[in-house]
């Protein structure tokens, strides 16, 4: 980064701002417990720039890192976010090729991925995307070795698992921004159809961040009324296929996006950083994200990383909440992880 340094505009480099301010008598040194939050994001394409600019709007970091492999458009992005700080709470921006810009970050967030090429199958370009992370990674584990580590890339979900078997880290330090954002959508569309603010529904979507994802219908409620309980009481009849329709548009929701802008962007930078903040201000929230589900809800035969409502906070996954499940859901949630875990087996991880 070219820059110069801080405070150093006087004659032969003279710091002014020792000049500029007057120190007051009797002062101690900072409190060694203040902390100072860092967050770097790997990958400055649509998505990551998202992320990094709600970051910065929400103020919540002292300091974000970005890093890339393209140096002209890494410097130039920097030099953008820079020129905002008018604007911005104050936050140092860095940026550079070389992870060690990342040193001591207490978040890590990954978008970094392989885009496919025409006629690539699936499975090559997973394979492709695992030998990125395999670059990606160590780097990270090696300069923030006591850092979370939140995977946004794509398919997320064995990206999550790829990142947690490269970086040897903890499972609950190991989070993928999985179906937080699916769930958003989720909540989205069952709010427009009551015409009440999204905010005031409780939806989730679990298991893959794909086309076997699991909508939660049984644990829905809107202003604390369980809604499919509120309908069977007040003898309100509702058509299952309308129910499966609003799930179809959750998963269909992405690809309209991308055809017709081209990509997505901004909710997954707000969904990034909803999640940051509940993991950096220890909000001990739960949201529905990619963490390490065997044992739960009957998922055995394997390591596998899907979406499940967890608790965050500073320790990253806290806990799992204790949602009950119909048998129905219960079986497609399994049926989900068995779908990963074909994927992840040919890859002989």
């Amino acid at each position: 980064m070219h820059k110069s340094p801080s405070g150093s505009l006087g004659p032969g480099g003279l710091d002014l701002s020792q000049v500029f301010f007057k120190p007051i008598h009797n002062t101690s040194p900072p409190s060694p417990t203040k902390r100072h939050t860092k967050i770097s994001v790997v990958g400055t394409g649509n998505v990551g720039m998202a992320i990094a600019q709600t970051i910065l709007t929400q103020d919540l970091a002292d300091e974000l890192a970005l890093v890339d492999a393209k140096a002209d458009k890494l410097h130039g992005e920097m030099l953008d976010l820079q020129h905002a700080a008018a604007f911005l709470p104050r936050t140092k921006i860095l940026a550079s090729t070389d992870y060690s810009v990342t040193v001591g970050s207490d978040l890590c967030i990954i978008t970094a991925g392989a885009r496919q090429i025409p006629g690539e199958s699936r499975l090559n370009l997973l394979q492709r995307n695992v030998t990125l992370f395999e670059m990606i990674i160590p780097p990270l584990a090696k300069y923030s070795p006591d850092s979370i580590l939140m995977i946004v890339s794509n398919p997320v979900d064995v990206l999550t698992y790829i990142a947690w078997k490269i970086s040897g880290f903890p499972s609950n330090r190991v989070i993928g921004s999985g179906t937080n954002l699916d769930s958003s959508r989720f909540r989205f569309l069952i709010a427009d159809h009551l015409d009440v603010t999204a905010q005031d529904v409780q939806a989730n979507i679990v298991g893959e961040h794909g086309d076997s994802s699991v909508a939660l219908w049984s644990s829905i409620s809107v202003g604390g009324v369980p809604i499919l309980s509120f309908l069977e009481k007040q003898e309100i009849a509702y058509e299952k296929e309308t129910l499966e329709n609003i799930h179809k548009a959750v998963v269909d929701s992405a690809y309209e996006v991308i055809n017709l802008k081209g990509y997505t962007s901004w909710a997954i930078g707000y969904s990034a950083a909803n999640l940051a903040r509940s993991i950096l201000r220890n909000q001990r929230k739960i949201h529905p994200v990619s963490v390490l589900a065997k044992g739960f809800y009957g998922i055995d035969g394997g390591d596998v990383f899907l979406s499940l409502p967890a608790q965050l906070g500073r320790g990253g996954v806290l806990g799992v909440t204790n949602v009950h499940l119909t048998e129905e859901e219960a079986q497609r949630l399994r049926d989900s992880a068995k779908t990963l875990l074909e994927v992840q087996s040919q890859l002989g991880i």
